[in-house]
């Protein structure tokens, strides 16, 4: 399944064979929670912004519109018109986002649903059983994401209970007979002998990917990074390694400089539609003043759609007349500018050119203009 090609260090150049296509490593995940990029990008304009991969949520796609409905549509891929390769969470992030809606429970967990509030049962079997439905092609295991703070007793017991749980999705999807490509979670806190024995844990099981879970969630980004450097040792070398929900383009730098290979987070279109853009220079807020009589593009290193076409000024003015072109033009360049930088980072590990360019722009990209 996954073949790796060239490192630097611990930067890691790989592919990724999935039932609808290769992907090039390392890469970032464009989130469509309901599978749909918000911004108003559609499915096929996303593979014009360099998009190998899309990631669905299994919860909100099973509240609405529901699995079986996506499945009767031909999956993921024929539901958005997508033919490339597709990951789906397990909903294990939702036990910690929706945290006032659930109880855990070692058979899974109950929730309240957050449009009606109608009672709902998720456990390992469910998840596996949804993430079916929906025809992914890499699906994750069924997982508690620990909120940052908790106390090392909760933490040990959630963590031996997301050990259960992940043997029980391995069953359930044995008994799918279907290709799709399981990952475990490795999850701990900021316990970093927790994290290890978790790793070294789920390792043993042999999965075809190994993700990263539980960070981004309100710990100091010292301590995500330091997760990271104690964690990676122990995951296995030619299987693909996902940290998730994360980050800035200089965490994707970092991440991938300690060993990462697979990235999602929200980030590019939540920060387009509040008007912050990424550029090759670092991070602007569109509608400063200062941009109101601007002629030149947002980046002026960007070929994207957005670039090629529309000035600073225009951009500007949309979001200040509340236009809904401003954050679909925002979200475009994004996009564009997150998956372009996953282009120059594999460039640069096979070149063997990776720590320089760390040098060059993991800083620069998180410097405000």
């Amino acid at each position: 399944m996954f073949e790796l090609l060239k490192t630097e260090n611990k930067a890691r150049r790989g592919r990724l064979s999935t039932p609808h296509g290769i992907i090039q490593t390392p890469f970032f995940m464009n989130v469509a929670t309901a599978a749909a990029i918000k911004g108003g990008v559609t499915a096929p304009e996303l593979k014009e912004l360099g998009c190998q991969v899309v990631l669905c949520n299994t919860y909100h796609l099973h509240i609405r519109p529901g699995d079986e409905i996506v499945r009767e549509m031909g999956g993921l891929q024929g539901f958005m018109s997508w033919d490339a390769p597709t990951l789906t969470d397990s909903g294990g992030f939702q036990v910690f986002s929706l945290s006032s809606l659930n109880k855990i429970k070692e058979e899974g967990v109950y929730f309240s649903s957050h449009v009606d509030g109608r009672k709902i049962f998720m456990g390992p079997e469910e998840s596996m059983q949804i993430q079916h439905n929906l025809g992914a092609d890499i699906v994750m295991a069924f997982d508690e994401c620990i909120p940052g703070g908790a106390e090392r007793d909760y933490v040990e017991k959630s963590v031996d209970r997301t050990t259960r749980w992940l043997v029980r999705c391995i069953n359930a999807q044995c008994t799918m007979h279907n290709a799709q490509l399981l990952f475990g979670i490795n999850q701990g806190g900021i316990y970093n002998d927790i994290r290890i024995r978790h790793m070294r844990e789920i390792a043993e099981l042999d999965l075809v990917g190994y993700a990263i879970g539980g960070l981004a969630v309100g710990e100091k980004k010292e301590d995500m990074f330091e997760v990271i450097e104690n964690v990676e040792p122990h995951m296995p070398v030619h299987k693909p390694r996902y940290l998730m929900g994360v980050g800035t383009p200089s965490d994707l730098i970092e991440a991938v400089y300690r060993g990462i290979d697979m990235f999602d987070c929200v980030m590019p279109t939540r920060n387009a539609r509040h008007g912050t853009l990424f550029t090759s220079e670092g991070i602007t807020h569109i509608t400063n003043e200062r941009y109101i009589r601007d002629d030149k593009p947002l980046d002026e290193k960007c070929d994207c759609p957005t670039c090629r076409s529309f000035s600073r000024a225009y951009i500007r003015h949309l979001f200040k007349a509340g236009e809904m072109l401003a954050g679909r033009l925002a979200s475009q360049h994004n996009l564009h500018f997150y998956n372009t930088l996953m282009e120059k980072i594999r460039t640069a590990i096979e070149n063997n050119e990776f720590e320089s360019f760390r040098r060059e722009n993991s800083q620069k990209l998180s410097k405000l203009l």
